[in-house]
């Protein structure tokens, strides 16, 4: 990050108090150019507090994506992260950002971060929300050379790489919820969005985003809940202890790029078994709603194609897409 705005962020992040006296002489600028940046952080959401003839603090501290922290958090891990990785202070959304590039070759995939996501999107053109500091919201452009089976499965088998990787940090309750949310204790943590470009007979180009609740507080989670949408939650209710933004941001990368490869290789068979095993509803009288229908029945789990199966009455219907949610009577 640079920009007076980025680095008086880097300066506070520690949530102490800082001096502006201090604070300009650290960033080289008058105290009136430290008074507008703050107001600009507080534009952005960031919580910069103005203690009178005191100075400025954070109304918490925040460990600010580092790429070099992700990567030696990486290599502990015995992976190397792309060469390709940013980490932006703002931005409208990180998968339209990678978008609008070129895709890139095949194995030679790209990462950015963002530190503030205006316009963050969630499915079905919903807008997911990530209040400064609180989460990480992230997304990875990859080319298969030749489209793999399974492709509608991919958001399924990229779930697995996610709560799989989470769980080995400390959250063992962590499950999922068809097709590609993060819960625990029925709180949504996190989601996936997948956006795919083929080729005829050539390369398929995909861009997979995650944004994923690492810490929020009471207002936020009511903030963050969509009516009639499984409560908002965090990865802090689920872990035994913290684990810092960067590990945890170069714990998820690694698993996808690991999960991209594995399913370029094989499709959504290696992960089925997985899948099955962290999926939170199966078994349970669920709602779907597809376009204007709505459809009740007991959740059987995905297919091999990725769709979910619903028991309704003495048949089984298969679902691509869609709302699932549990009903009203059952516990949310």
């Amino acid at each position: 990050m640079s920009g007076i705005r980025e680095r008086l962020l880097g300066l506070l992040a520690d949530g102490e108090l800082h001096s502006g006296e201090r604070l300009a002489a650290s960033l080289a600028v008058s105290r009136t150019a430290v008074w507008k940046a703050a107001a600009e952080l507080r534009l952005r959401g960031v919580e910069v507090a103005s203690v009178d003839r005191r100075g400025y603090r954070l109304s918490r501290p925040v460990e600010l994506l580092d790429p070099v922290r992700m990567r030696s958090e990486a290599a502990d891990l015995g992976v190397c992260l792309p060469r390709d990785l940013q980490v932006l202070f703002e931005v409208g959304s990180t998968n339209d950002y990678l978008d609008a590039l070129s895709p890139p070759s095949p194995g030679q995939p790209r990462l950015v971060f963002a530190e503030l996501q205006r316009a963050g999107r969630g499915r079905r053109g919903r807008t997911w929300h990530a209040p400064f500091g609180s989460g990480l919201t992230f997304s990875l452009a990859w080319s298969f050379a030749e489209t793999p089976a399974d492709m509608a499965a991919l958001s399924l088998a990229m779930g697995v790489q996610v709560a799989q990787a989470l769980r080995r940090l400390g959250a063992r309750e962590l499950r999922l919820k068809w097709p590609n949310d993060l819960v625990h204790d029925f709180h949504k943590v996190g989601g996936l969005l997948a956006q795919l470009r083929t080729e005829a007979g050539g390369p398929a180009h995909l861009v997979l985003g995650l944004g994923l609740n690492l810490r929020l507080d009471a207002a936020q989670r009511a903030a963050l809940t969509a009516p009639g949408a499984l409560p908002a939650g965090d990865l802090a209710q689920a872990l035994a202890a913290p684990v810092g933004r960067n590990r945890v941001a170069a714990t998820v990368a690694a698993a996808l790029l690991d999960g991209l490869q594995r399913f370029e290789a094989g499709g959504f068979a290696p992960f089925a078994a997985d899948w099955a095993e962290l999926d939170a509803l199966r078994g349970r009288r669920v709602r779907i709603e597809h376009g204007a229908t709505t459809v009740e029945g007991v959740a059987l789990g995905a297919a091999a194609d990725g769709s979910l199966r619903l028991a309704v009455g003495e048949r089984v219907e298969r679902f691509h897409s869609g709302d699932l949610r549990l009903r009203p009577a059952d516990p949310a």
